[in-house]
């Protein structure tokens, strides 16, 4: 490689030609910074190439590697062009600080019929209200692992808001996955759908539903959460890189070591637990009433709202 060759790609990197830098983003190993981090001897060890090779290959990928730094005050502008998605709520949206965030992870989680998909339902709706209005003037991409979702419930909570349904169902994009792989893929390959459509929102019902079912048991545990961490990680890349939000509901099973109190724990474990920006747990009440608990949240504090599921969608 020429010394004055600007390094931009891999494949620019000194002893990486187009075949290695494959097999490296093969591997998951497909940025310049992620070379950068790397031993260089585990370098060594998965190109064939020496050491030495390797630590100058990794040198190049870290000066190439531009680290931006922001105040706290800048960064705090920012946060307040954050767009957020109302629930149709004004109570659950006072307790989220808003409604739903852009550029975050929401995870809903509760028994079986406890409002989780009739809040993603809503939400595929309100996202195509204007910025200021209760929504971010965007589409929806709606991935869907259990075969729940309803073109008429929304078809209906459209109406319900003088929205032409025709013309929000068409601004709602469906992806029924029916294995881990298929929902994997379709948020690795979103980004050019995302693009072309203005998509603002993404949601996932239910994140856990497949990978519980073809991980079962401790000796598939590992594998299980490693490609779950990996698929958040990718969710959140695309919340941050395209300014949307992302709402994903989740199961729950009864915790034995939880002797007093509610057992109701969602599956998904710490990897879970960490990636979620904002956690809400969803519980039935009396007639058609929801209470929606804010159990995390790294700007709102714990608190608890009542909501409504009615034929025209979330009320108060």
């Amino acid at each position: 490689m020429a010394k004055d060759k600007k390094v931009k790609e891999i494949e620019d990197l000194p002893g990486i030609g187009p075949t290695t830098a494959d097999k490296l983003k093969a591997a998951g190993h497909d940025t310049l910074d992620k070379i950068a981090v790397l031993d260089p001897h585990n370098l060594a060890e998965m190109t064939g190439m020496s050491v030495d090779k390797a630590k100058e290959a990794v040198d190049a990928a870290k000066d190439a590697t531009v680290l931006e730094f922001s105040t706290a005050s800048q960064v705090y502008e920012g946060r307040k062009a954050i767009g957020r998605i109302e629930t149709g709520s004004k109570e659950l949206n006072d307790l989220l600080g808003g409604g739903i965030e852009a550029k975050a992870i929401t995870e809903a989680y509760g028994k079986f019929a406890s409002g989780k998909t009739q809040l993603g339902f809503q939400l595929t709706v309100n996202v195509q209200l204007p910025a200021g209005k209760g929504g971010m003037g965007g589409k929806a991409l709606f991935i869907d692992t259990e075969s729940t979702f309803r073109p008429e419930r929304i078809e209906a909570m459209a109406q319900a808001a003088g929205l032409d349904a025709e013309q929000v169902l068409s601004n709602i994009l469906v992806v029924h996955a029916l294995n881990t792989e298929q929902q994997i893929l379709a948020v690795e390959k979103a980004d050019k759908t995302i693009k072309e459509n203005n998509i603002k929102l993404i949601v996932v019902d239910s994140l856990m539903a497949l990978f519980r079912s073809e991980f079962p048991g401790r000796g598939a545990l590992g594998e299980r959460q490693q490609k779950l961490n990996a698929h958040i990680h990718k969710l959140q890349s695309l919340a941050d890189n395209h300014n949307l939000a992302v709402y994903v509901t989740n199961q729950v099973m009864d915790n034995p070591a939880i002797l007093f109190g509610d057992p109701t724990t969602p599956v998904g474990g710490n990897i879970m637990a960490h990636a979620a920006t904002t956690r809400l747990y969803l519980r039935k009440s009396k007639e058609d009433k929801r209470i929606v608990r804010l159990v995390d949240s790294p700007s709102m504090p714990e608190g608890e709202a009542v909501m409504k599921i009615t034929p025209n969608g979330i009320k108060d």
